[in-house]
């Protein structure tokens, strides 16, 4: 059996409904993908992406459930899990990437609050698409390109499905045992087909491979410790040539709340801890509810129609601290906080949190007519229309930290194909962004300097552009390269909320550069082959914007961030090679190699690297996979992360990343009408500190990644 190769080439704008319809013959792989509003073949489309179909998911679900763990053992460009509730840091190719369930964004421009990769359980997933760089079809925050969690679709028949699962640290310790279960239903009557699933996962602490307890992000979040819930339901109905589809899915997650950090000292290599003992304020959670309703014709005058309305509503409590940043006169003596100090002043200080909360509703409309009058040509047109309100108050005092602000952005686009000969394609585009901020006057938190802001509606517009080319040298070769812009905001609550970035006497948002939005270039160059024996893919790419936004700790123990606007340059190569060896055994390598520099003295000229805040590692990925005759399969594979030094103006050393090594492996075996599969995550319990935690953390977040852990699971469909 051959796998389907994890690297193709993938238009450059996202998806209402994708499918992927696959073909084998002598030639390139052909796989045509709706993912692209174009919906056309691979091997005429000048892009790359990375799909984890069903099957990989399957394989990576025996040893681990994290989501962004998944997305950078099969995509290396993506920078390695945090192993926390907070996805803060975590990039791809060296930018924040935009995050879909079904082409519904999930990523919060207006304050990030890193919380938008846990908004879904992976049992509701059927295929993650990963757009990689800028994108100019696609419209808000995606810098670094797309993640698109494509969920399931009914199968045509009624079955069920349950599946369990049990991992259990190599300590053996009872707190760190983690469960889940879940129950899934599909079926379909005359009128109406449906899919659902229920789920429900409780994970214990996690442990080093000394055995010792991981430290506790309280602040961030933290996925130890924790529950979580899910609800996932998606109803159908097909016409003539049409088809109407409803899908909602509401995720709960919720930290326990048991254990409190111990602080580390990283300067004398000692990781952050945990001890048991109750959080003195709300422990930190997710709630999120995404709802999308998609009409698609498949005839209107020739063209292809696709239209989709969409919802989410947002929720995230951060953990608590004791910060002098949140203190205030006037709640003296208030019984609504709990004093937990006593500041440099005398004054007394007291436990706090903040709580952001996001609406979000858009329309995606577009028209597709494919090879007008046999000329070759292709156009798809249409127009994105999208509000996102959003809010980060404090849950104690209920005062507001960053305003209630509105963001409203309509844009129409157009892109066209052209098959100028036989296996040439040239393709380019247009789009016009629109977007306005609102917000009204407002006062920043008393810790913040108790600024007065006029608030105000300042509005931006941008022209974006792509242009690509696919040429097929013969029928396993071909090469492309394109030009693509993205469009996004940077940070705008870290900006609304510090009041930094606000000068003069009366300052006003009016007035803020800071505000202005994000243009990312992407160029890119690549080559695929795919043979009998083997298959291999390379592209380079660079990444750059005038005007970036890089995040900076800001040094006060809170682990929050500020956001610097810089001109910033990415540079990188991503390879994939997969030999076919035989009928039953795969074995590949993903590399990802990348470099990327900022403007620390605003001459225009970049000079120093970016951090692991804003930069995955290098690293190579290798797998094999196996599978035998009686449908037993196995997989292994190991991630290589190499040494950095991050060097500033000077050519010194400011920060750097002590590379290390991790190896899983895991078995399916069928039993019964079911599957039993065995993995264990970090076989060889490599002891090492996480990338985010060597490269960004501080003695409050110098955590060590997680030992040897096992799972079993078991799924039965009946």
């Amino acid at each position: 059996m051959k796998f389907k190769t994890s690297l193709v080439a993938l238009s450059i704008s996202a998806a209402l409904l994708p499918h992927i319809v696959q073909a084998q013959d002598e030639d390139i792989e052909v796989i045509t993908v709706t993912a692209s509003r174009m919906d056309k073949p691979v091997s005429s489309i000048p892009n790359t992406v990375t799909i984890i179909d069903q099957e990989q998911l399957e394989e990576q679900f025996r040893t681990t459930k994290d989501l962004s763990t998944i997305i950078g053992n099969l995509a290396p460009s993506f920078s390695p899990s945090r192993q926390k509730m907070s996805n803060s840091g975590e990039t791809l190719r060296g930018r924040a990437p935009l995050i879909m369930i079904d082409g519904v964004p999930q990523s919060n421009p207006l304050r990030s609050g890193g919380r938008s990769g846990k908004t879904i359980d992976p049992a509701m997933i059927a295929r993650i698409e990963i757009i990689h760089g800028a994108n100019a079809m696609h419209g808000l925050g995606a810098q670094g390109g797309i993640i698109n969690y494509i969920t399931k679709k009914p199968t045509g028949d009624n079955e069920h499905q349950v599946s369990f699962d049990v991992s259990v640290p190599n300590s053996l310790d009872a707190d760190g045992i983690s469960f889940g279960t879940s129950y899934a239903f599909s079926g379909e009557s005359e009128n109406l087909d449906m899919i659902g699933s229920v789920s429900y996962r409780n994970n214990g602490v996690y442990y080093d491979a000394n055995d010792d307890m991981i430290g506790v992000d309280t602040t961030q979040g933290e996925s130890m410790d924790s529950q979580s819930t899910d609800f996932f339901i998606k109803l159908g109905h097909d016409f003539d040539e049409s088809r109407l589809e409803l899908m909602v899915n509401h995720y709960n997650m919720e930290n326990n709340g048991n254990y409190m950090p111990v602080k580390g000292d990283k300067e004398n290599d000692v990781p952050t801890g945990a001890i048991e003992q109750d959080q003195p304020w709300e422990a930190a959670n997710n709630q999120v509810t995404t709802t999308s309703l998609t009409y698609i014709h498949e005839n209107i005058g020739g063209q292809q129609l696709n239209l989709q309305f969409f919802n989410q509503n947002f929720e995230a409590v951060y953990g608590g601290g004791c910060w002098a940043s949140f203190y205030d006169p006037s709640m003296e003596g208030s019984d609504q906080v709990t004093v937990c100090g006593t500041g440099t002043n005398g004054e007394s200080l007291y436990y706090e949190q903040s709580r952001n909360k996001s609406v979000k509703w858009g329309m995606k409309a577009s028209m597709l007519a494919k090879n007008i009058a046999d000329s070759g040509v292709s156009i798809a047109y249409g127009l994105d229309v999208f509000r996102d309100t959003t809010e980060q108050d404090m849950v104690g005092i209920g005062a507001s930290w960053v305003p209630e602000s509105t963001y409203d952005n309509i844009a129409p686009f157009a892109q066209i194909d052209y098959d100028i000969i036989d296996n040439l394609t040239l393709s380019g585009g247009v789009r016009y962004e629109y977007a306005k901020l609102n917000v009204d006057d407002y006062k920043t938190l008393y810790g913040y300097g108790d600024k007065h802001i006029e608030g105000g509606s300042p509005d931006f517009t941008e022209t974006l552009f792509n242009i690509g080319v696919s040429y097929k040298l013969n029928s396993a070769l071909r090469i492309y390269t394109s030009y693509n812009q993205g469009f996004g905001m940077p940070d705008v609550g870290r900006v609304l909320r510090d009041g930094d970035n606000f000068q003069g006497v009366n300052p006003s948002i009016e007035d803020s550069l800071a505000l202005e939005p994000i243009v990312t270039d992407n160029i890119e160059f690549g080559a695929d082959y795919q043979g009998d024996n083997f298959s291999a893919k390379i592209a380079y790419y660079r990444s750059s914007s005038d005007y970036g936004a890089r995040m900076v700790e800001k040094g006060d123990g809170s682990g929050s961030f500020m956001i610097k606007r810089e001109k910033s340059v990415i540079e990188g190569i991503e390879s994939n090679i997969t030999a076919y060896l035989g009928d039953h055994d795969d074995v590949g390598v993903n590399i990802a190699i990348q470099n990327g520099e900022y403007d620390s003295n605003n001459d225009q000229s970049v000079d120093t690297d970016l951090d692991g805040a804003n930069m995955s590692p290098n690293r190579i990925n290798l797998f094999w996979t196996h599978n035998y005759d009686n449908d037993i399969s196995t997989r292994v594979q190991a991630n290589y992360y190499m040494d950095k030094d991050f060097e500033d103006a000077n050519n010194d050393v400011y920060a750097n990343f002590d590379g290390y090594t991790t190896v899983d492996a895991s078995i399916a075996i069928p039993v019964y009408e079911g599957t039993l599969s065995i993995g264990i995550q970090n076989l060889l319990n490599e002891d090492y500190y996480t990338y985010y935690s060597q490269t960004v953390g501080q003695d409050t977040r110098y955590f060590k990644g997680m030992g040897r852990t096992a799972t079993i699971g078991f799924t039965l469909p009946f």
